[in-house]
């Protein structure tokens, strides 16, 4: 199936937007209390939030020119997700009640390399 410039923006570039403003979103609120008090829940949340984002990345760029360059897709994949994770540390730690962390920004990378390459395995042809 072939989409129009604006149906693929649509399809795969706004859920990605959509998805970013969202984490941006909840990030800009202090840290929920409500939480259980389970070792490493919220790595576990981190890492799950990212795996998605980086599948949002993947599915995205799979609509450009170099698709078919499926290393590229990867890579740029995984680098995009892991850099809007860096961005949300760096912004957390302007939110007051919420701190930056390198454990949660290693969760964010390691998410987004399980999510690209686990969608890849099990999705693309």
């Amino acid at each position: 199936m072939q989409l129009s410039g604006s149906k693929k923006f649509i399809y795969y570039w706004f859920p990605v937007i959509i998805y970013c403003l969202l984490i941006f979103i909840l990030s800009s609120y202090p840290s929920p209390g409500n939480i259980p008090n389970l070792p490493y829940l919220d790595k576990l949340i981190h890492f799950a939030v990212y795996a998605i984002l980086g599948v949002l990345f993947f599915m995205a760029f799979r609509t450009q020119r170099f698709k078919e360059n499926i290393t590229m897709v990867i890579m740029l994949s995984i680098l995009s997700s892991s850099l809007y994770g860096m961005s949300d540390e760096v912004h957390q730690y302007f939110v007051p009640h919420r701190n930056a962390s390198i454990m949660d920004f290693l969760a964010d990378v390691t998410g987004s390399i399980c999510g690209v390459y686990i969608f890849k395995l099990f999705a693309v042809k």
